[in-house]
């Protein structure tokens, strides 16, 4: 579970419970079950005309990435690399007796490739052009998860037009002699609780949910580029040493491999 994504929502939420308590005591004027219907339904369906209903389909799978905890997992793979440059230097096959303790799926195929005799030029096109694939996909998915948060805040509008429209149509049929000011300022109220919705789903759930996907993707990237320049160095059976090195580029200092960690 990722606590930051938690706590970032329990904070937006209480922050703006704060303040609507320095206001009123009275909460049940925020909440309407048909202003929340509008602003989630109408974001759906756009989203369903603006992408295939499968891409749509997987946007609270995409979603639950969020709260996900995010893998630190570099380290720990430089350090194997480190390990298996020892066994490339003495050829494919030593190298191929330690794949099964290799765990992570894009490491493993950049060593078969090795092992299979593909040349360094070509393991670096086939496996660039994956991590270009996965991007690909992956941002796909984004954009449901980007366009809803679009959406929102335009369908909140809607909502309060809606609430207008009928405030306006009811006072109208309404005695003349009721209190016009106090049902005017009631049904203004209710419509501009549906905006107040399309705010919050946009700007504390969409979008921030975007831009961590949109981060972790990036973040992928960086590790799978890293594995590619280590297989790389494991095919041309570079030294240990001058693989520790060059994969500590990718880590920042503090977490650089030394020596008698890697001996440790």
């Amino acid at each position: 579970m990722d606590f930051a994504t938690i706590i970032g929502i329990f904070l937006g939420l209480g922050l703006i419970f704060f303040g609507i308590t320095l206001l009123t005591q009275d909460y049940q004027m925020f909440w309407s079950l048909p202003s929340l219907a509008i602003v989630l339904g109408g974001s759906l369906a756009a989203s369903l005309i603006a992408f295939p209903l499968r891409e749509v389909g997987r946007v609270f799978k995409v979603i639950g990435i969020v709260f996900r905890r995010e893998k630190r997992e570099m380290q720990s793979l430089v350090k194997q690399i480190v390990e298996l440059a020892a066994y490339a230097r003495r050829g494919p096959t030593e190298l191929e007796k330690h794949i099964d303790e290799v765990r992570h799926p894009f490491l493993k195929d950049g060593i078969q490739l090795v092992i299979d005799g593909y040349n360094d030029v070509d393991i670096r096109e086939i496996l660039i052009s994956r991590i270009v694939n996965r991007e690909h996909r992956e941002k796909g998915e984004v954009n449901v998860v980007k366009t809803m948060g679009k959406f929102s805040p335009a369908f909140g509008m809607i909502g309060t037009l809606i609430g207008l429209v009928v405030m306006l149509y009811g006072m109208s049929a309404s005695d003349a002699t009721g209190d016009m000011a106090s049902q005017l300022g009631k049904g203004m109220g209710a419509a501009i609780v549906t905006t107040f919705y399309g705010a919050i789903l946009a700007n504390l759930f969409f979008n921030p949910a975007a831009a961590k996907i949109d981060s972790r993707i990036q973040k992928a990237s960086m590790v799978q580029l890293m594995l590619i320049e280590g297989v790389c160095l494991l095919y041309n059976r570079k030294h240990p040493l001058i693989v520790r090195e060059k994969l500590n580029s990718f880590l920042p200092p503090r977490e650089w491999i030394r020596e008698e960690e890697r001996k440790g």
